[in-house]
């Protein structure tokens, strides 16, 4: 089984772009199907039968895991199961008729626009990591950047003089994003200050930069958040993706149509956005339930 999943992943990087991270991911999830098949003495794909899934999902179902991961593990078997059809190594993909198990969609956690305007004024902009934390923060909550897509730009990247970046998203896909002028300001501060590091040969064209001169990293860019958010004195947990629901939600709140606030988050699919307005009805009727002398 091992030499058909190398085979499956090599596939996903080459042909579709996979990230890094997809990659990994699913090499997990596949690893430990390829385990529970090596325990039943399978260990070609030809072998595998929908009583082998079931049995499978059961397992995994034992173990008390949250139902999003059983659901991502299911999604990585049935992806390798329907390249292998394609490859003519399966007439069929067992995996037909398994019955998916269903998972409510959570809301993502939001911060009030009183909180984000608290976060964006913790960094200490009279120094050098204050300007930087400041931008990034900046940022984020104007375009409404993932955590890779922010800490991935380049000075290349930014149109500060016409207000947007050009990021690179989820597989692979570019698109521009709007700067507001708060945004572009602390960006113009950051970038010209002259106590900012010096980029190491690797990250010469990095706009955020670490104390050495790297490229910043996500799990820095998660501290920098959390280190902020202490500061705001904002006491629920938060992160640069908190950030990014707040944008949408923001804008959704003040008026914007649905398919512009997908096509500013980069969502390939409607669906993907129209969470974000489940979250703005729910807080509507907070505060009609508040304010209305009938509404209960």
């Amino acid at each position: 089984m091992d030499e058909w999943i190398d085979r499956y992943l090599v596939r996903l990087r080459d042909a579709r772009g996979a990230s890094k991270h997809t990659l990994q991911a699913y090499g997990a999830d596949l690893a430990t199907f390829s385990a529970f098949c090596e325990e039943r003495g399978i260990d070609h794909p030809t072998q595998v039968k929908p009583r082998t899934l079931r049995a499978w999902l059961g397992r995994l179902e034992d173990a008390d895991l949250a139902g999003t991961t059983v659901q991502r593990k299911l999604s990585s078997v049935r992806g390798l199961l329907k390249w292998l059809v394609q490859e003519g190594i399966l007439d069929a993909s067992p995996a037909l008729g398994l019955r998916r198990r269903r998972v409510a969609r959570s809301l993502p956690g939001v911060l009030s626009e009183k909180e984000v305007g608290a976060l964006l004024d913790a960094p200490d902009p009279t120094t050098q990591a204050g300007l930087r934390d400041r931008a990034l923060l900046e940022l984020m909550y104007s375009a409404g950047t993932r955590a890779s897509e922010t800490v991935g730009l380049d000075r290349g990247d930014l149109d500060l003089h016409g207000g947007t970046a050009r990021v690179l998203g989820k597989g692979g896909k570019e698109r521009l994003v709007a700067l507001g002028r708060f945004a572009v300001a602390a960006l113009e501060a950051y970038l010209e200050d002259p106590d900012r590091p010096t980029p190491r040969a690797s990250a010469q064209e990095a706009v955020f930069l670490g104390p050495t001169g790297a490229r910043l990293s996500v799990r820095t860019l998660e501290r920098v958040v959390e280190r902020c958010c202490t500061q705001a004195g904002i006491v629920r947990r938060a992160t640069p993706h908190t950030l990014r629901h707040s944008f949408a939600t923001h804008l959704l709140d003040r008026g914007a149509d649905l398919r512009s606030v997908q096509e500013l988050l980069g969502h390939a699919h409607l669906v993907t956005t129209q969470i974000y307005t489940h979250l703005s009805i729910e807080r509507l009727r907070e505060v009609y339930d508040q304010a209305h002398p009938r509404a209960s």
